[in-house]
C-alpha cells in the first residue's frame, strides 16, 4: 500500500507554492514536491491510483465537511449535497461576508450552534486545537482551503477512490488528516525546531528531501504526515464506512492509535 499526504492550500493566488505532496512507498519517502495547482494535484492522485494495484491511501489536510447543524439548515441530506453546493456556491461563501462564515474584514465571529465538528472538539495537541471551518479569513483560517477542497472529493470518488468515512472500504482511500496529530507538538514555524525534529526521527529520509523538510513548514507537514501514516498500514487497511448518522454528515479526522498529547 502506498501513502500520499497533501498539505493543502486554499489561497486564491499562489496556492501551488504552498501545496506540498509527499509519497511514501514501502516505508520510504520517494517523492516530495510542490508547484502544482489544486486541479493538478488531484489529476496526479487519480493517475497514481491507476499505478497502485496494491492500494493507495491519501491524506488531505482540509475539512471534508461542516458541523451537522449547517448541513441540516441547508437541507443537505448527505455530504454529497454539501460538496456539490461548495462547487456551485463556495466562492460566494468565501467572499460575501455572510454568517456563519467569518474572518473577512468587518465580519466578526458570530454566535453559532457549534463552530467545530464533533471530531474536532476532542482534538488537542500540545494545547493547540483545530480552527473552525467557518473561519474564511484572518490568522489560521482553514475554511478557505476546505471550501475549495470539497468539490475535489467528488472527482476523487468518481475516479474510484473511497472517501472515508462516508464510503464503503476500498484499497484506494482518501481521508482527512490533521497534520499536528501526526507530527506532535513541535514548533513547526521554527526552522531550527524542524531541523531538531528531523535529526531525531526513526525514519531514513533521503538527503535530497532534507532541505525541503527543514526549509518549509508545508513540506514538513506533508512529509512527516506521510511517514507517520506509513507506520500504520494495518490500521489504514482496517478503515470502514461509518454507520453513525452524525459522522455521515460531518466526517471524521483520522487519528493514529497513539497520538502525541
Amino acid at each position: 500500500m502506498d501513502i500520499v499526504a497533501v498539505d493543502w492550500s486554499g489561497a486564491a493566488v499562489g496556492a501551488a507554492g504552498h501545496i506540498w505532496s509527499a509519497h511514501v512507498a514501502q516505508g520510504a519517502l520517494v517523492d516530495l514536491h510542490n508547484g502544482r495547482s489544486r486541479d493538478e494535484v488531484i489529476d496526479d492522485l487519480i493517475a497514481l491510483r491507476a499505478q497502485s494495484p496494491g492500494g493507495l491511501v491519501v491524506g488531505l489536510d482540509f475539512s471534508f465537511s461542516f458541523p451537522a447543524w449547517f448541513l441540516r439548515a441547508r437541507a443537505f441530506a448527505t455530504v454529497d449535497d454539501l460538496w456539490r453546493a461548495a462547487a456551485q456556491e463556495g466562492e460566494e461563501w468565501l467572499t460575501a461576508g455572510v454568517p456563519p462564515f467569518w474572518g473577512r474584514p468587518g465580519c466578526r465571529r458570530p454566535a453559532l450552534p457549534a463552530h467545530l465538528r464533533r471530531a474536532e472538539r476532542v482534538i488537542t495537541v500540545g494545547g493547540i486545537k483545530p480552527k473552525s471551518v467557518f473561519q474564511v479569513g484572518g490568522a489560521g483560517a482553514v475554511g478557505t482551503g476546505s471550501v475549495r477542497g470539497m468539490p475535489h472529493l467528488l472527482r476523487l470518488r468518481a475516479a474510484g477512490f473511497s472517501v472515508w468515512p462516508f464510503d464503503p472500504a476500498s484499497p484506494w482511500t482518501v481521508m482527512e488528516i490533521y497534520p499536528r496529530l501526526l507530527t506532535g507538538p513541535v514548533h513547526k514555524r521554527s526552522r531550527a525546531d524542524r531541523v531538531r525534529y528531523l535529526e531525531s526521527v526513526r525514519w531514513s529520509v533521503p538527503e535530497t528531501f532534507g532541505p525541503s523538510l527543514a526549509g518549509s513548514e508545508d513540506a514538513f507537514d506533508a512529509g512527516i504526515s506521510a511517514l507517520v501514516l506509513s507506520d500504520h498500514l494495518s490500521d489504514l487497511a482496517a478503515l470502514r464506512q461509518t454507520c453513525d448518522p452524525v459522522t455521515l454528515l460531518e466526517g471524521d479526522v483520522w487519528r493514529p492509535p497513539k497520538i502525541h498529547a
